[in-house]
């Protein structure tokens, strides 16, 4: 059986690069969900309970796939291990460019449920590149540099859910317009390319020479990990912040569409919604700043920096102007002045990005126009390091469970599914606005669980834990 020692840094640089490519167009593609809620519910007349459908399959697939992925371990060992990282990240690659192109036969039925297919054999490929691909990030080099590279191609991952809505929105409500109304071809052509460049990626994975690692550790047998409170509240943890996430980013197209709130078509609300998610790709650069070595004052500065760069960067894909953007500024500044208070510390900082989103949900959900939108938009930036942090706190201390730990904790993304699901029928009950209330009430579990674990969890931030299946 082969060592799991990491490679040299030499040696992993062209892995890397794959590595940060594959994780773009996982975010990219992760991110279409949100243009095809508003899209499909238009062409299929849905409520939107029915809307979200679509991250109900999407999401449902993490639980199912990371389920049978579970159940396999448990009685026949670790497939992974047995296959090796790139035989399984290329098998995750390929499936997902199935789910690509079954687009292509549901946009010509016009079938809703196999839409839904669709969504749901895309969202198997991407459960088993979220089983190997994190895993396979952390082994590309030193132990002690595992959080920076993780980190480096998770912001890739931010960064592709950035231009999402932007190139997407634009493929799909602009580019096949025919005598104004949206065509087939407006979801058959943009997946049929995302295939194509799937199964170009699946081809370089294959020829570029990836080091291969396997474990030597022994799979532990029953649910030991369940007796460690933390992983308990953990586990939750992960349901509700997915959830709450991929709650508020689905409907925050149908929410700008509002009257008293902007009253603001498709095609310019896809700019906005690319400010939520880019939220999450400078929080993440700026999370990493901030849990580096590096001394206060140099953070402080290099955050900064890093703000402005990706500010400037977000800015230039984004069709809006600087008077439209530049409310977002506060937002980053605060979130700079939370990372201060946080201290690396992944408790606190939890905490404190979690009671600052539970703010600014019950301003957007008290207010009209602008004061309505602008607070939602800054989420993401709070939403950045929640999923590192829960996961970290939660698999802490948990020893030879770590392994069976991190599976339950990836079956939890089943929050995507659920959570908006549940939100969709809020909205067509009590409305858009008041909806938010259920993101609310996740984030104060979080809370809750951050509190926790500042009491009863104690996590070096000098030494990465790895974040595997």
């Amino acid at each position: 059986m082969e060592s799991s020692t990491p490679v040299k840094k030499n040696n992993s640089i062209i892995p890397l690069i794959t590595m940060t490519l594959l994780f773009f167009m996982w975010g990219f593609i992760t991110c279409m969900n949100d243009i095809l809620i508003p899209h499909l519910k238009e062409m299929f007349s849905l409520t939107f309970l029915q809307s979200m459908l679509v991250q109900f399959a999407f999401f449902g697939a993490y639980f199912i796939g990371s389920l049978i992925y579970f159940m396999i371990s448990y009685y026949n060992g670790d497939p992974i291990n047995k296959v090796g990282y790139k035989k399984g990240i290329i098998s995750g690659v390929i499936l997902s460019a199935v789910g690509c192109c079954l687009f292509y036969p549901a946009a010509s039925l016009s079938v809703y449920g196999v839409f839904l297919a669709a969504l749901f054999v895309l969202g198997l490929g991407f459960t088993i590149l979220q089983i190997t691909a994190n895993a396979y990030v952390t082994l590309l080099g030193p132990e002690e540099s595992a959080s920076s590279r993780l980190n480096l191609t998770q912001a890739f991952n931010s960064f592709g859910t950035t231009i999402a809505p932007v190139l997407g929105g634009h493929l799909i409500y602009t580019l096949f317009l025919v005598d104004g109304k949206v065509t087939a071809d407006s979801t058959r052509i943009p997946y049929l390319i995302f295939a194509g460049i799937l199964i170009a990626l699946a081809l370089i994975i294959s020829r570029v020479k990836l080091p291969s690692f396997s474990s030597e550790e022994s799979d532990e047998r029953g649910l030991g990990a369940l007796k460690f409170p933390q992983l308990k509240m953990g586990i939750f943890g992960i349901f509700c912040y997915v959830g709450a996430e991929v709650g508020i980013g689905s409907l925050l197209i149908s929410f700008m569409a509002q009257e008293d709130i902007m009253n603001l078509p498709e095609v310019v609300s896809k700019n906005y919604l690319a400010l939520y998610w880019g939220g999450a790709m400078i929080g993440r650069f700026l999370g990493a700043i901030s849990l580096s070595s590096l001394a206060q004052s140099k953070k402080l500065i290099y955050m900064i920096l890093a703000a402005a760069a990706v500010y400037g960067l977000v800015f230039s894909i984004v069709d809006l102007t600087f008077a439209q953007t530049s409310f977002f500024i506060i937002f980053i500044v605060l979130n700079i002045i939370a990372f201060v208070i946080g201290k690396s510390a992944p408790a606190r900082t939890l905490v404190l990005f979690a009671g600052v989103n539970i703010a600014l949900l019950l301003i957007s959900v008290f207010s009209k126009g602008s004061m309505a939108l602008y607070p939602i938009l800054g989420i993401g930036l709070f939403n950045s390091i929640m999923f590192s942090n829960i996961y970290t706190l939660a698999i802490s201390g948990l020893g030879k469970y770590v392994s069976q730990g991190s599976s339950l904790l990836v079956m939890a993304i089943l929050g995507g599914a659920l959570v908006p699901l549940i939100q969709g029928g809020l909205a067509d009950s009590i409305g858009i606005q008041n909806s938010f209330f259920l993101p609310v009430a996740c984030y104060a579990y979080i809370l809750f669980f951050g509190l926790y674990c500042m009491k009863r969890i104690k996590v070096s931030v000098d030494k990465p834990v790895r974040t595997n299946h």
